[in-house]
């Protein structure tokens, strides 16, 4: 039998992914180890969204095959896709693989291990993908939640983005088939899923007929469409979504989310820049003006929803007064979260030859001031929680501090903990608990009292 370990980079995309290659290799007779135990063959789910992702996505080439020389080393996913050539000549590096071929890394092996003559290099135009591949996960390893992915692709080519060549143009899975797969998910398990895709918003735009839509019931034509389609899956307790697109953010979005049952109010949307001149520049397709509309648009019908956001900082061009433009805006909307990443060329898109490039050291002053804040707004947005009655779906049990705590998250994605000792009967992961939200257990986590199974 043979041995194999993975490692991911990057998004929630990659995630899924690597589940389904996991599943499609211990479906073919392989074992899977950890990463640090010697294997047979390591595989490393590449990123390359950043200068940094790909620098890790190198490392951790080269680690595995220090962790065993004798082992066959795959290079996939993103990084792999862009810098083919270059791993085909990297000694550490044994295969290749593309986006477009991770579904078909058990036959990719195969003949790697056969007598017959393998290329090395599998990667694909991704010019050329036109449909959703044949990739799915119908477990998780984490039992309690799962990625679900039903989007590929994206069609904005921002000027300062990398993915769109890396993923091709948007591709979305026929509804049946997400929904067979929450099911499957389900009936492992599975209580909550994360629907997640590389433009989720554009969910079902290049669906071309009804017979694409349409495969189960009454189909799904778009992403609330699709949500509606799951709400009723046996077993699912928690629907969540990705990173959303400002503009979809409407009130008829919304309102129609407010009808499901089992959907999260955690909505991620991309920002970037609070500034409209930067956003002209990065090529986004909406102003700061039309955001802030989308948030008041959610927050009328989710007036305690968590709001998350990504935001580039250093961005060619952006001046002080833009940088400051944008932490205002960044400071009024009090998102619960923000992700900050200095701006990183990437070779190929519009913004890697703009004029005005920002030295390192300004980029990394700009994105401290706005950690700050965003450590600010978090605590702030915990403690609003404070003396309310929350619900935790139950992940694991861990020691703080010496005491054992139950642990989960809240419907908008805050940790949450309770006393082991406080529960009347015993503790339970992958469960519904409600509780008070009585006070901080530690910067990031809330302690519930008054505690019932629902």
């Amino acid at each position: 039998m043979r041995t194999a370990a993975f490692h991911t980079l990057g998004c929630k995309v990659n995630a899924y992914e690597t589940e389904a290659m996991e599943q499609a290799l211990l479906a073919a007779g392989y074992e899977l180890r950890s990463f640090e135990e010697a294997a047979d063959v390591y595989i490393i789910n590449t990123c390359s969204v950043t200068n940094i992702a790909d620098r890790k996505s190198r490392q951790m080439l080269h680690r595995a095959k220090s962790l065993n020389p004798g082992a066959v080393v795959v290079a996939a996913g993103c990084y792999a896709q862009a810098a083919a050539e270059s791993l085909k000549e990297d000694g550490s590096v044994d295969l290749v693989l593309g986006n477009q071929e991770k579904k078909d890394l058990v036959r990719i092996l195969e003949a790697y291990f056969s007598e017959e003559a393998a290329p090395a290099v599998h990667v694909g135009d991704m010019r050329e993908a036109k449909r959703y591949e044949d990739l799915s996960a119908n477990r998780s390893e984490e039992h309690t939640r799962a990625f679900l992915k039903v989007q590929d692709g994206c069609n904005q080519y921002c000027s300062y983005c990398i993915i769109p060549f890396l993923r091709g143009n948007i591709r979305s899975r026929r509804p049946g088939e997400v929904r067979r797969e929450a099911e499957r998910l389900a009936a492992n398990g599975v209580r909550e899923l994360v629907l997640t895709g590389i433009h989720l918003s554009s969910y079902g735009r290049d669906f071309k007929n009804a017979e694409e839509r349409e495969d189960f019931g009454d189909g799904a034509a778009n992403l609330l469409e699709l949500l509606t389609l799951l709400d009723s899956v046996e077993g699912i307790e928690r629907l969540r979504i990705g990173s959303l697109e400002p503009k979809i953010a409407t009130p008829a979005f919304a309102t129609g989310l407010s009808k499901l049952k089992h959907f999260c109010p955690h909505f991620h949307l991309s920002l970037q820049s609070g500034s409209n001149a930067t956003l002209k520049r990065m090529g986004r397709r909406y102003t700061a003006e039309e955001f802030r509309e989308g948030v008041h648009a959610l927050r009328a019908v989710f007036p305690d929803a968590a709001m998350t956001t990504d935001v580039i900082v250093g961005f060619p061009g952006e001046s002080e007064e833009e940088f400051a433009e944008s932490f205002a805006f960044i400071s009024e909307i009090a998102f619960y979260e923000t992700h900050i990443f200095p701006y990183s060329k990437r070779a190929g898109t519009k913004a890697a030859t703009m004029p005005g490039q920002l030295a390192g050291a300004v980029k990394k002053e700009r994105a401290a001031r706005l950690q700050a804040l965003n450590a600010e707004r978090q605590r702030e947005f915990r403690a609003q929680r404070l003396g309310s009655i929350q619900e935790m779906l139950s992940e694991e049990i861990a020691e703080i501090n010496g005491e054992r705590y139950l642990i989960g998250n809240s419907r908008e994605y805050v940790k949450l903990a309770v006393p082991l000792t406080a529960l009347s009967e015993a503790p339970e992961t992958n469960c519904l608990y409600r509780g008070r939200a009585e006070r901080f257990l530690d910067s990031e986590i809330l302690l519930l009292t008054n505690v019932s199974k629902t």
